[in-house]
């Protein structure tokens, strides 16, 4: 892992939140708002692009049922949202998002599309790796799951799509809550590989992806240690990836 170079990075605040908010992920709209899930508040909120007309600040989007996690848009304007249950019942959920035609202040339409079976734990990152499959990391069963969406009015389903020692999570950390295991997951297309960060472990992953059947093509690979990584975004242009840390609040450079 490179040093860190703070004074590279150029901080903009964009949104604040009331004091004990836990922003969990966010994705990017093409309008340049922003969408971010607030886990213990169970809800969903969309941040106005800067050039935006309307009075700046956060607008709450949606409240689900559970924990809100995971977020990726599927299709335009098209998001599927993670929730669980992952202290008590461990119940979790894939949720769609349709914000076609949508505007700040209207209902929005989100549709539960999957219930996952009995191994889930904890949902938490998860990331676009085809058309139609979503890998999801599962922080408490330690695994990563994965979602087919089906076309039409077909049934989604889901399926372990791996599951390894460096995903397990230390339910005897003397961190309270427990320290997660697999935590962000990121797809780069162009060399064909699954990265993911495991916190509790303080690394940095990735596996091979076949093309064919998008399922891991090998074993998983060390690719770097040493910070309690969270969730993570990939510039495959540059060949780096920036981790969020889970407790030094540090953005870092690999």
């Amino acid at each position: 892992m490179q040093a860190r170079e703070t004074s590279r990075a150029r901080l903009t605040t964009v949104a604040v939140f009331p004091p004990y908010y836990f922003l969990e992920n966010l994705a990017v709209r093409d309008d340049g708002s922003i969408l971010v899930t607030a886990a213990l508040q169970k809800e969903l909120w969309l941040i106005p692009p800067p050039d935006a007309a309307a009075p700046a600040g956060a607008v709450l989007v949606h409240t689900f049922g559970q924990l809100a996690s995971g977020i990726v848009e599927t299709e335009p304007d098209v998001f599927h949202i993670s929730t669980s249950d992952g202290y008590t019942t461990h119940e979790s959920f894939l949720h769609r998002l349709d914000l076609r035609d949508w505007e700040p202040g209207e209902p929005v339409g989100v549709e539960a599309v999957l219930q996952f079976g009995d191994r889930v734990g904890g949902l938490n990152g998860s990331c676009l790796l085809a058309p139609g499959v979503i890998v999801l990391a599962d922080s408490v069963a330690g695994l990563i799951w994965r979602a087919d969406l089906p076309g039409g009015d077909g049934q989604a389903t889901a399926r372990v799509w791996l599951q390894d020692d460096t995903m397990a999570y230390d339910p005897d950390s003397p961190l309270v809550p427990p320290q997660p295991g697999v935590n962000g997951v990121r797809y780069a297309s162009r060399t064909g590989h699954l990265y993911y960060t495991s916190t509790a472990q303080k690394l940095l992953m990735r596996v091979p992806v076949d093309p064919r059947t998008h399922d891991p093509a090998g074993a998983p690979e060390f690719v770097a240690g040493g910070a309690m990584a969270d969730d993570f975004c990939l510039d495959e242009d540059a060949g780096v990836a920036y981790l969020t840390t889970h407790r030094q609040n540090t953005i870092d450079r690999v």
